[in-house]
């Protein structure tokens, strides 16, 4: 049980110690990612930035994850039953989305250079891991040299599911029940947009 989000991260940031000395980045997932991220980058030495990406789903089950998009760029696993036009019309309306997120949170307009850099991918937790594993995909065409992921909980399925896709995936706790993120907190309370831009704008001021 960890007490919030910041005391995860500091606890995150020391498995996550062996990194230090690399050229890297923290990529927190937003919104519950951002405090979790904030800490691990602090501790780290690390410029925190936000994960601009969504799911796109699959029009038969909008849960289930075929891919996933930036304002730039797309990853897409082929389904013979999806047609493209489908595909197009969920790039426009996720990166309509994305770009309200964008504005909202002052994030870079630029792409972030992820090129030979140690990327740490923080979040609060994971539930199924299928929106990360398709949000991973997308950074793997970015061509960094490390692709790390940095929770506090998931559970083992995921845990699975993503070991496979990443360089390193360190997670503080590994559940046999696991029922939700937010039943391993004490504080589990909404971050809201001013929050997060908070944490980026902290995160700014250290690294000058």
């Amino acid at each position: 049980m960890f007490q919030d989000r910041i005391e995860a991260g500091l606890s995150l940031a020391q498995q996550l110690s062996k990194y230090k000395n690399d050229n890297g980045i923290v990529l927190a997932i937003p919104r519950g990612g951002v405090p979790v991220g904030y800490a691990v980058a602090r501790e780290l030495g690390f410029p925190l930035e936000l994960v601009l990406t969504k799911k796109i789903g699959h029009p038969n089950n909008k849960e289930y994850a075929i891919g996933a998009a930036s304002l730039t760029d797309y990853f897409i696993v082929p389904h013979e039953e999806v047609p493209a036009g489908y595909i197009e019309n969920e790039l426009i309306k996720v990166r309509e989305r994305l770009a309200e997120m964008q504005d909202r949170f002052d994030a870079k307009k630029e792409a972030i250079n992820l090129e030979g850099k140690t990327v740490i991918i923080v979040d609060d937790g994971i539930a199924t891991g299928n929106t990360l594993l398709a949000t991973v995909q997308l950074i793997k065409k970015s061509r960094p040299k490390k692709i790390i992921i940095g929770v506090p909980v998931a559970p083992e399925e995921a845990v699975r599911k993503l070991t496979k896709q990443v360089d390193d995936l360190v997670v503080l706790l590994i559940p046999d029940m696991f029922y939700g993120v937010g039943g391993f907190y004490e504080d589990f309370s909404q971050v809201s947009d001013e929050e997060v831009i908070d944490w980026l704008n902290k995160s700014k001021k250290k690294s000058i």
